[in-house]
């Protein structure tokens, strides 16, 4: 025989079990959103054009300690990740194909993760603030994960950068532009 109870009893664990899974759905999507702030405070770029008539763009790291920054490749929007250590610039996969980038021979390429093969592409501008390069070698990296674009020495190499106390300066003198 069924207690009247035992029915109020189970619709009471169930009540209480959907209560917690939306508290912990609300507080996820609260840490989503205190996480996407906080990147987008790390992107902090400023431009500047110093006496000589050179572009600078100076740079603030981020609380990770890495150089995060908006900028353009081909006229379309991106994200870059500034990567001294990298020999190019780096496109994600998915990110190439949104930017309508072609994939060019093979090569293969040095990871921490070990060889991988990278197909060569050319990028008719790379900008970064007022500075603009144009004609810029870069891979396309088929493993890469997420949006951000290595910027690499393919790039940085062209200019001159300034590391100081949390502060990159990069640039451009009058004379290459």
């Amino acid at each position: 025989m069924a207690y009247p109870n035992d029915f109020a009893t189970r619709l009471g664990r169930w009540m209480i079990s959907l209560a917690w899974i939306g508290i912990l759905v609300l507080l996820t999507m609260l840490f989503s959103k205190f996480l996407e702030q906080k990147r987008d405070t790390e992107e902090a770029v400023v431009n500047q054009v110093s006496v000589a008539g050179d572009r600078q763009v100076v740079l603030r790291s981020g609380a990770s300690g890495h150089y995060i920054a908006k900028g353009r490749i081909n006229g379309g929007t991106v994200r870059f990740l500034v990567d001294t250590g990298a020999s190019h610039v780096t496109v994600p996969a998915a990110v190439a194909e949104r930017l309508g980038l072609k994939r060019g021979g093979q090569i293969k390429a040095n990871t921490a993760n070990g060889v991988i093969t990278v197909y060569a592409t050319r990028l008719s501008t790379v900008s970064l603030g007022e500075i603009t390069l144009q004609n810029v070698q870069a891979s396309i990296n088929p493993y890469m994960q997420g949006e951000e674009i290595l910027l690499g020495m393919s790039f940085l190499g062209q200019l001159s950068i300034n590391h100081e106390r949390g502060r990159m300066t990069i640039t451009q003198r009058a004379s290459d532009f």
